[in-house]
């Protein structure tokens, strides 16, 4: 990266089904921090997807090219096939802004045809500290760029807001109880107001952390509360220590490792072996023109994300400034997902204190109710009903439909 030797950024790039030349160009990041936005293409928005087996694809009726062109940058480098010559690989949410640019102005001086198509940036989880950083960049810099706003599914973009607000969440979802809403309510709250982000008092911190196991340790799928965990209830694998970070920074809750577990990057309770067993085949890598000597794809990198330096914690500076410039923008969210859950968001949206020009309404799709939606000029907070982290993977119909709306800037 910035301080790397020839970071070598991977990319995968797919044309418009509909107009290439006129359709809108969107850059897609995955999250992480040290994911791979390759994972965006195999398994959520990309044209083809893979089967079960590990070895054969099928098409993606709902793939997100179906109306734009579709970059999947791979970033940090380090991150799926990507890498450095010097093997250097910490980085910072800045460093991460610069590079991504950089690797931007690469893609259009190369392809010089599409720096006159409507351009956005699009990203999921730590995409939303990704996204609004390179945002800015795209929208001061000096690089031809038609720029008209960018997307944060699921997105982290406020540790406070998300901390405050997942403890609501997991209360009016049933997963507390009684005994233990009383002591958080006894221990974080004052007159009327509660901080469960930051809290010194000893016996609120003890309250947090069995809130933090519930949520993080039971074997519940942190990224979508309904659905089964993959592969039975697991704990403590090393992707799980990472993700963890996203969550209760100020109490650094100790886990016990668990050993046997500590070679799984897969995020807890999701099931990424097919992508990686397709991807990993010698005619696959050999297709892709990966060299002999660049590392086996993971969905998240080890290196990557243990030595990952974050900068920001919220992200309201970058829209505010983003939003006075007449940008778009859209915040969506699967309202099952736990690790970056929709209250927060919503939370996030409304500290922007922007005016609203649309009150919360559902919004529909095939007959049926797909979620809800509330304006704030260009500023739109979205929700898919039922869907977690992953909206394109686990709506795809109704993300599909969310994307065309967002790009079209009509009615959802």
């Amino acid at each position: 990266m910035g301080n790397c030797d020839n970071p070598h950024e991977d990319h995968g790039f797919v044309t418009s089904q509909l107009n290439p030349l006129k359709d809108p160009v969107i850059l897609w990041l995955n999250g992480g921090p040290g994911c791979s936005s390759l994972d965006g293409f195999l398994s959520e928005n990309g044209p083809l997807h893979v089967n079960d087996d590990g070895s054969t694809l099928y098409i993606n009726e709902y793939s997100w090219n179906k109306v734009a062109n579709v970059l999947y940058l791979e970033s940090p480098a380090g991150v799926g096939f990507s890498y450095s010559d010097d093997k250097v690989y910490t980085t910072n949410d800045d460093e991460v802004a610069e590079n991504n640019y950089l690797a931007l102005q690469d893609f259009f001086s190369k392809f010089p045809n599409f720096t006159g198509n409507d351009f956005y940036v699009i990203g999921e989880s730590y995409g939303g500290i990704y996204t609004p950083t390179l945002s800015l960049k795209i929208a001061n810099g000096p690089a031809k760029i038609n720029f008209k706003g960018f997307a944060v599914g699921n997105g982290l973009s406020s540790t406070y807001f998300n901390d405050q607000s997942l403890v609501y969440f997991g209360y009016y979802h049933g997963l507390f109880g009684d005994t233990l809403w009383s002591k958080l309510n006894r221990y974080c709250c004052k007159d009327g107001s509660c901080n469960f982000f930051n809290n010194s008092d000893y016996n609120c911190q003890e309250s947090l952390k069995e809130v933090f196991m519930i949520i993080y340790n039971s074997g519940l799928n942190v990224y979508s509360l309904y659905m089964d965990c993959a592969g039975g209830i697991q704990r403590n694998n090393m992707r799980f220590h990472r993700d963890v970070k996203n969550l209760f920074q100020f109490y650094q809750f100790e886990i016990m490792e668990n050993a046997d577990d500590s070679g799984n990057l897969v995020p807890p309770c999701i099931n990424g072996t097919a992508q990686r067993t397709w991807i990993n085949h010698a005619n696959v890598r050999k297709a892709l023109h990966i060299p002999e000597n660049v590392q086996s794809w993971e969905l998240c990198s080890s290196v990557v994300g243990d030595s990952y330096q974050r900068i920001y914690n919220n992200m309201q500076d970058f829209y505010l400034k983003l939003l006075s410039k007449g940008l778009r923008v859209l915040v969506y969210n699967g309202d099952t997902d736990m690790a970056c859950n929709f209250l927060g968001d919503n939370w996030f949206v409304q500290s922007l204190k922007q005016k609203k020009t649309l009150d919360y309404q559902p919004w529909t799709y095939n007959k049926q109710i797909a979620g809800f939606y509330e304006q704030y000029g260009n500023l739109t907070f979205l929700t898919i009903k039922g869907a977690g982290h992953m909206v394109p993977q686990w709506a795809p119909a109704r993300a599909l439909k969310m994307f065309e709306s967002f790009l079209s800037n009509s009615a959802y």
